[in-house]
């Protein structure tokens, strides 16, 4: 019996038309020091990888580059794709740890991270690490003004980067940082220039392993207090430019207009009961499903002495057992959704009464 392969991390690079997608792929794969990766192109198109870093055969799919990476397109599903590339792998035909998929500019990642957990098959072989957006500054408010698209996108990601920064006032970027922030408070944000990111702000940063959440971030339960406190309430904040950012001193002009892509918390220090909240869960993900992006969370659940991690995309959803509470740690629970024009009041209200 063969040893079994371990899993291979897979990064979604996701990001509009000429927010510099490529570039970022480009630095990785010069910079992958020793590492050989698998780039998997969602289609060849204007922006694909230049020649001068390919080395191709004529016909052939997956094309090898001259750093030792490789590169394949899709021309059928990304399934069959990916189990070719397991497959090539296991039989020793090629060489690579890990897989970078760079969607199309107006790709929606939701089906691309489905994948991952739907087909048995690819789960056997690869581990979704994360969703990584790049935005681009100069073009983001009209993109994202017109777009849902762009929208989805920085509501899936684990990571946002924003690219050219350089060519708009710090004032604009501020005021896209907040807007960015507002749907999607789970991601962390960097400007970065022409692509110049560090590997390690790229890969492993575990996105989607339930319960590395906690070890990457032990404050998820403690972060954002002076952000969040008053929507858990339940009081509607329709405004992205609503009361916290006060302070600031520039509040009315962060954005006029309100993105249907939205993120709210649910937070409680008394426990769920596990099969009440299993049973709105499903209800909701049934209902909502397509419009629930990512929704994340570190729940306190009668019987078990554990945080329990949880987490899902659109329908899917998974949770997994963490460490353990500690004795002197306050519990409780905290939830954050992100999806679009989702109803928060039935959310909040429908989790208030899982609890016991």
């Amino acid at each position: 019996m063969k040893e079994p392969m371990a899993l291979i991390p897979v990064t979604i690079l996701t990001g509009f038309l000429g927010s510099g997608k490529t570039t970022l792929l480009k630095r990785v794969l010069t910079e992958a020091h020793g590492q050989k990766i698998a780039v998997v192109e969602n289609e060849f198109g204007e922006e694909n990888i230049d020649n001068e870093i390919l080395v191709s055969e004529p016909g052939e799919q997956i094309i090898q580059l001259n750093n030792g990476c490789i590169c394949c397109s899709i021309r059928e599903d990304l399934r069959a794709t990916l189990s070719l590339l397991a497959a090539k792998k296991r039989k020793g035909l090629l060489d690579f740890e890990r897989v970078v998929i760079e969607t199309t500019g107006l790709a929606d990642p939701g089906p691309v991270a489905q994948t991952f957990f739907m087909d048995d098959e690819i789960a056997e072989s690869y581990l979704l690490d994360s969703i990584l957006t790049l935005v681009d500054a100069k073009h983001a408010a009209t993109q994202l003004n017109d777009r849902q698209e762009a929208r989805r996108q920085v509501g899936f990601a684990d990571q946002i980067f924003i690219s050219k920064t350089d060519l708009v006032e710090p004032a604009e970027v501020d005021a896209l940082m907040h807007r960015l922030k507002h749907m999607n408070p789970r991601a962390p944000q960097k400007a970065v220039h022409f692509g110049e990111v560090p590997l390690s702000e790229v890969f492993d940063l575990r996105g989607f392993n339930l319960n590395a959440k906690l070890d990457i971030d032990p404050d998820f339960l403690k972060e954002d207090e002076h952000d969040h406190h008053d929507h858990a309430e339940g009081e509607h904040c329709d405004h992205p430019s609503h009361k916290h950012d006060h302070g600031h001193g520039h509040e009315g002009h962060h954005h006029h207009h309100d993105d249907d892509v939205k993120s709210f918390v649910f937070k409680s220090e008394r426990p769920f009961d596990p099969a009440k909240l299993e049973d709105f869960l499903s209800a909701i993900v049934n209902i909502y499903g397509p419009r629930m992006l990512r929704y994340k969370g570190v729940l306190n659940m009668q019987g078990t002495e554990r945080k329990v991690i949880f987490q899902g995309v659109h329908q899917l959803m998974g949770s997994d057992l963490g460490p353990e509470w500690g004795a002197d740690e306050l519990r409780g629970s905290k939830m954050v959704f992100i999806g679009i024009d989702l109803p928060k009041d039935i959310f909040l209200q429908g989790m208030e009464q899982c609890l016991v």
